[in-house]
Order: structure tokens, then sequence, then C-alpha cells
């Protein structure tokens, strides 16, 4: 389940979220609902198989997820326009640390990781499971190793955030880095 939980965040955050949906959900409440939609769908179903007893923690998660990224939506507006790398890289951080934090509560509540020994059972748990492990693997290459590679390039380069918008061919360069990785 633990592996579970994260590769669903990485599968729904990222790789099911296209670049329409992206923008749609940083200036409509609609964007966000239909977001946190598929990422519920993609947590239900990757906890279905390991436990149907978890969903009142996915729940949590998908509920938790709705509110994170809906919380987000005046700041956008607040700050549009704004091009400072370190604040972008700084939400963009915070974002992913409260999602993950959402998880790992879920996790430790459904009884699946113990606070006290939470390395070692997530290390047990990676060399339990190699296949599960290696999509963890292929999902954080996807997209979120793009996306910090971008603000560091960027940052250290423009000394700006860079422009999503601006990037083509998401499903392409998702395929690049996997063959790149694979070969």
């Amino acid at each position: 389940m633990i592996i579970a939980m994260f590769l669903a965040h990485l599968v729904g955050d990222y790789i099911l979220q296209w670049d329409e949906l992206a923008l749609w959900k940083s200036r409509e409440y609609k964007g966000v609902f239909v977001h946190s939609l598929i990422v519920s769908l993609i947590t239900l179903l990757f906890a279905l198989p390991f436990d149907t007893g978890f969903l009142p923690w996915v729940l949590f998660i998908c509920v938790t997820h709705l509110l994170v990224d809906a919380a987000q939506l005046p700041l956008n507006r607040r700050l549009a326009g704004v091009q400072n790398g370190y604040l972008n890289l700084g939400r963009f951080l915070l974002d992913q640390l409260i999602h993950f934090t959402v998880i790992i509560v879920a996790l430790i509540g459904g009884g699946y990781l113990n606070w006290g020994a939470a390395t070692s059972t997530v290390l047990e748990t990676f060399a339990a499971n190699r296949m599960l492990t290696y999509l963890l693997a292929y999902a954080f290459i996807s997209m979120p190793t793009w996306i910090l590679v971008e603000f560091l390039v960027y940052g250290l380069i423009n000394g700006s955030a860079p422009d999503f918008s601006l990037a083509t061919n998401k499903y392409v360069g998702i395929l690049e880095r996997w063959l790149i990785t694979t070969f």
C-alpha cells in the first residue's frame, strides 16, 4: 500500500495532469475539482487491490488534495505575473510536501506505516516489491524530476521561474525520459 499511494499521487498529480488541465486548475475552481476527481479515482484504483478497508483514508487523501489545491487559487491570482523562481519553487515544494505528508498520515492511520520505523518500513517495502518500486521510479522520472530540473536551470540561468505553459509535447518528453532511463 505504501508504494501504491505514492505511485497514485505521481500518476494523478503529474502523468494524468495534461497541460490544459494544469492551466485550468491554476485559474478556476472547476479545474481544481476535475483535477482532484482524477487524483481521487487513481488513488482509489491503486488502493483497492491492496485493502478495501483503506477507503476512509483514500477519502482523506482525496479531500485534502482538493483543499490544498483549491487553497492555492487565491494565491495564484494575487501573484499572477510574478516571475520569482525561488517563490515558485518554494510553492511547488511546499505543495508536494503537504501532499506527501497527507499520504504519510493516511498510511500511519491505516496501519501501513509506523512513524518510529518509517524509514526502515519504506526501505523494506521497496525491497519486497521490486516491480512497484520500478514503477514508482519511472513515475518520478516522468515529470517531477523534469520540473525540478527546469526550476534549477531557469533559476540558475535566468533567475526566474520556468514558464511551463510554453512546454509542448509533455508525453513525448515523458517517453524520452523513460527510454533514456531504460536503455
